[in-house]
């Protein structure tokens, strides 16, 4: 059993990690309360707490010596976690946190770690995902649902026709958006998955077949509710796709998944072991004997919590230093003065819609139509800067809303123009076709890979304290009997005019 100074340490440990990771946590119930995807967050901590509490007898009859690995495990929960509040990142922070537990288990019931660890990690499905991983991800599953969908509906001999995201049934049109992409299943399914396959009293390849199969399932339901939706609407109206029901198909939908997950554990039982009963199967696992005789009691005071308080405490104090450290945010041109005649092109300014401006969120943005010749196809100019990319806040990459449009990616390479690498992507509509070259900029590169843009971002975050930048994005249709290497002339021609102008409005 632990000392009462032991437990007093830890407890105190435990208040110092609260308080110096107060901003990173309250960030992640902020998204549980707003996104429905990760309002199952709420209860994870609490399934922890009960698995912790479950096992507190194999915990105590497995007490150790507190171990001084804890120590170097902590460092590195800090260090990560300095570099989460030094960018705000708040996922580093979040990560950093959970690592940190760990750390703090091995310095206060030391061997015992390997009963606590799992619980601690469940945590990490109450953690929600970047916002630039989560819209890939929606995009993703918002396409395969609505194929599959479709796939359903047709099943029934009605109609359809799917353009990107937009199921058309003729006189209704459904629009697969993302709160219908399946993720507010797939993350708490994935969380019931993991805890199935923990209480599972299997193999490993039981266990990992149980937690893995949340993805495929989530995915098959939830295109069979949205293949539903369809076959209700087109026979008893729009209304069976809005309102109460719609929310109520949604938990319906929920339900199952978790009980296809339990039928799943008995079919891999019959199949393998008849004999046991789904009682054995998740049974609770007694303390063996040999540890219920060989019982370690602590005494005095753990020297391991003894140098991990300090570090929680320099920890909390860089987190105040980091507080007070105001982001250089450098002066913006506005983009409402960008020139509409250039070296032989005219332009024309457009607006976005106020909705699509806040969900971006966006500190300034250019939208406009320049043509060169009167019989040539016009070029769309678009880009989107942001002040600051902390807090989650970056530009939308257009390899994941191109899908969601109802346009179709033909090819997309990663090639260079102008003198500094671009994305190039032919997308399709029909019979429609357009180029579209787009890339990152800001602090003086231009950069085409999303994830390497973010990899400079955060080195930038943590050396300069600059987090700015801008999406950058041209596009062009290419005519009916128009080459694409015209139309890649014709983006060139416009990059060469428009990219010494634009270093006014993005600065180094």
């Amino acid at each position: 059993m632990l000392s009462l100074k032991q437990s007093g340490l830890f407890i105190i440990a435990i208040i110092l990690a609260l308080v110096a990771y107060w901003t990173g946590l309250s960030e992640a119930v902020f998204r549980w309360e707003n996104q429905e995807e990760y309002s199952h967050g709420f209860l994870i901590p609490l399934v922890t707490l009960y698995i912790l509490w479950e096992k507190k007898a194999l915990i105590q009859a497995s007490l150790g010596p507190p171990l001084w690995s804890s120590v170097f495990v902590i460092i590195a929960a800090l260090i990560i976690f300095i570099m989460g509040e030094v960018s705000a990142l708040f996922l580093l922070i979040q990560y950093s946190f959970v690592l940190l537990l760990i750390g703090l288990s091995l310095a206060t019931v030391g061997r015992a770690t390997k009963y606590t660890y799992v619980p601690i990690l469940l945590l990490l499905f109450a953690i929600p995902l970047p916002f630039v991983i989560e819209v890939v991800l929606t995009a993703k599953l918002q396409l395969m649902s609505s194929w599959l969908g479709v796939e359903f509906i047709r099943l029934f001999q009605i109609p359809v026709y799917l353009e990107g995201n937009v199921i058309d049934l003729g006189v209704y049109q459904l629009q697969v958006v993302e709160a219908c992409s399946g993720l507010r299943y797939l993350f708490p399914l994935m969380s019931l998955g993991f805890i199935a396959a923990y209480f599972y009293q299997a193999s490993f390849w039981k266990r990992t077949i149980v937690f893995l199969a949340t993805i495929p399932i989530t995915i098959l339901m939830n295109s069979f509710r949205i293949g539903a939706i369809g076959v209700m609407v087109d026979k008893w109206g729009i209304s069976m796709a809005e309102g109460f029901l719609h929310d109520f198909e949604g938990w319906i939908i929920f339900m199952a998944c978790a009980v296809l997950l339990f039928i799943l554990v008995w079919a891999l039982e019959r199949v393998t072991n008849k004999d046991r009963s789904l009682a054995a199967v998740f049974g609770v696992v007694a303390v063996p004997n040999s540890l219920s005789r060989a019982r370690f009691v602590a005494t005095g005071i753990s020297k391991p919590l003894m140098v991990i308080i300090p570090l929680l405490i320099t920890g909390l104090l860089v987190t105040q230093l980091m507080d007070k450290r105001t982001e250089l945010i450098p002066e913006h041109k506005e983009f409402v003065n960008f020139p509409v005649e250039l070296e032989g092109w005219q332009g024309k300014h457009e607006k976005l819609d106020k909705e699509v401006v806040t969900k971006l969120k966006m500190t300034d943005y250019l939208l406009a139509n320049y043509q060169s010749e009167k019989n040539q196809p016009a070029v769309n100019f678009y880009v989107a800067y942001y002040e600051t990319q902390r807090k989650g806040v970056s530009p939308h990459s257009p390899r994941v809303c191109i899908p969601g449009g109802g346009w179709e990616i033909n090819d997309l390479q990663r090639t260079s123009a102008g003198g500094h690498p671009v994305n190039r992507v032919i997308i399709k509509k029909g019979s429609q076709r357009q180029l579209v070259y787009y890339w990152f900029q800001g602090h003086g590169r231009i950069i085409a890979n999303e994830y390497i843009n973010k990899w400079y971002l955060l080195i930038d975050s943590i050396v300069k304290n600059r987090t700015d930048g801008a999406l950058v994005r041209i596009v062009t249709n290419v005519g009916q009997n128009e080459s694409i290497e015209n139309a890649d002339a014709r983006i060139i021609s416009f990059m060469a005019t428009i990219e010494p102008e634009l270093k006014h409005y993005i600065l180094d």
